[in-house]
């Protein structure tokens, strides 16, 4: 089953790939390696939700958070490859959560994203990953998300 069939059974579309929000590349390819800028929930929303896990968003919603968040690093991944086929792994992903200073949760709001990634992929999908709490990231956004995939070479 491709991937993109495996999304459909799974009852989820990909959003439009957010861009850059500065001078740099939503993917850079080296090898076979895609590196995967840091991404937010923004795609989907009329106005990206702003806020502090702990304070404005609890646990539950990071979550949602960082599945959405994987959606959008899946749409980046798929219009830099052409089809999202050519993962051969996911290797890692690190994330970013904005968070009051007693938020010990980091791991679980995460887990969005990493589940998402072993529906999607499978054992593929399992990867490394390292989750930080920051005092604030880029737009007051809830979360940011960068990533690390293995590809495949391009069957040209």
């Amino acid at each position: 089953m491709s991937i993109e069939a495996r999304l459909a059974s799974l009852g989820l579309s990909l959003p439009t790939a957010s861009q850059p929000q500065g001078s740099y590349a939503n993917c850079v390819q080296t090898g076979n390696l895609l590196f995967v800028a840091g991404k937010g929930p923004v795609s989907g929303f009329v106005s990206p939700p702003k806020g502090k896990l702990g304070a404005q968003f609890s646990v539950e919603e990071g979550y949602q958070f960082a599945r959405l968040t994987g959606l959008d690093i899946l749409a980046a991944v798929q219009l830099e490859l052409g089809s999202l086929d050519r993962v051969a792994r996911v290797v890692k992903l690190q994330g970013f959560i904005n968070a009051t200073a007693d938020f010990e949760q980091h791991p679980k709001v995460l887990d969005g994203c990493s589940d998402l990634m072993t529906e999607v992929f499978g054992e593929k999908g399992r990867h490394a990953r390292s989750v930080f709490g920051a005092m604030s990231v880029r737009g007051n956004l809830p979360l940011i998300i960068d990533s690390i995939f293995e590809v495949e070479a391009d069957a040209k």
